[in-house]
């Protein structure tokens, strides 16, 4: 196997992402749209718990209260004229790749494509905080959602919490734009939540309310679900941080490659809290009856950084030197040291799957 620069293919394409459950509508990116550096919106991952809520950009307003000496709401066009960033971000469902574990836990079947780079533009959270004074016995602010539902149960708001640090961090965005447009409303439009370097759970859509709050919140969303729960080698507890993660988007599963010619492998890579991926590397193992053999683990060529929050791309080349199955398999390390596990760490409700990658192929 050969590291390589490998070349992109053409432009951003209006893919649609594909249904794993109607109502509500929950899709995953198609593959093809992995294959760019930054996923098309149109494409991108879709995570909806109780349908889109009837809001608009005239008719929006966000209200920030709770523990603050001046509580106050703001409209979208005061929002817009309010100093504003750009970053390139990775939104991953926390259940994403829940298929791959044994036994399966309950919950949404995702494969390994509840996944996208997006460019979020928004105006950092912390700017409404400074103007609203939270109070110094704030420990969280809680983020609540239009949209609402029953679960377990019980009527509730989509609502998520934040450590202080988190919500204050220059990064966390009120985004209001995706990849240059505005939201559109399955991605949370008028204005949504974006907290890099966290599973996307927390990345509130259709925001309305943002509260700060002197007991950590125990809110449906924060203690029942999105929780990590008879965790293998993972502390009981809310889902927060993104874990490193690789993804091999070429060649696709089952598709066939021809013995002694060169294949472009290529793929994605990404981990949590703003760390860089610092490595992937690449195996082919021949799958027989007697078992499999491989050459061992080369590196792959990262690509140059887009920004903290994005992933790297990564490619090598790869000739096949006999025809039969294979398995190309991929793991990613990332700057504090950690390392794709090889099986998928299990729990409860199937949250933080990260395994090696791994895709099957033929060599003819």
């Amino acid at each position: 196997m050969t590291a390589s620069a490998i070349p992109h293919g053409p432009g951003a394409t209006a893919w649609a992402p594909e249904t794993v459950t109607a109502d509500p509508y929950n899709a995953q990116t198609p593959s093809a749209a992995l294959a760019e550096p930054v996923t098309p919106a149109g494409a991108f991952f879709v995570r909806d718990h109780f349908g889109v809520p009837r809001t608009t950009p005239r008719r929006w307003r966000l209200r920030l209260g709770g523990t603050v000496a001046a509580p106050f709401d703001i409209g979208y066009d005061e929002l817009l004229a309010m100093p504003r960033c750009e970053l390139d971000v990775v939104l991953e469902c926390a259940g994403n790749g829940r298929s791959l574990m044994t036994p399966r836990p309950p919950g949404l079947p995702w494969g390994q494509r509840a996944v996208g780079c997006a460019r979020f533009g928004g105006v950092p959270f912390r700017l409404l905080a400074t103007r609203a004074r939270i109070e110094p016995a704030a420990l969280e602010v809680v983020f609540a959602g239009a949209d609402s539902g029953t679960v377990h149960g019980r009527r509730t708001a989509f609502e998520r919490s934040l450590p202080l640090a988190v919500a204050l961090h220059p990064d966390t965005l009120l985004a209001t734009h995706m990849n240059g447009e505005p939201l559109a409303p399955e991605h949370g439009a008028p204005v949504r939540l974006v907290v890099p370097g966290r599973y996307a759970v927390a990345d509130v859509k259709w925001l309305v309310w943002a509260r700060a709050v002197t007991e950590p919140f125990t809110g449906v969303f924060q203690a029942e679900e999105y929780v990590y729960v008879a965790s293998r080698g993972t502390p009981d507890g809310p889902v927060t941080t993104l874990r490193v993660k690789s993804l091999i988007i070429s060649p696709e599963p089952d598709s066939a490659v021809r013995r002694g010619h060169e294949t472009a492998v290529r793929g994605r890579a990404w981990s949590g809290g703003g760390v860089p991926v610092r490595r992937v590397q690449v195996r082919a193992a021949y799958e027989n009856e007697e078992g499999s053999s491989d050459g061992g683990w080369q590196d792959a060529v990262l690509g140059a950084p887009r920004g903290a929050y994005a992933w790297r791309e990564w490619s090598c080349l790869w000739t096949p030197e006999r025809p039969g199955r294979y398995r190309l398999l991929a793991r990613a390390t990332d700057e504090h040291g950690h390392v794709q596990p090889s099986r998928a760490p299990w729990n409860a409700h199937g949250y933080g799957c990260n395994p090696v990658a791994s895709v099957e192929l033929v060599v003819v």
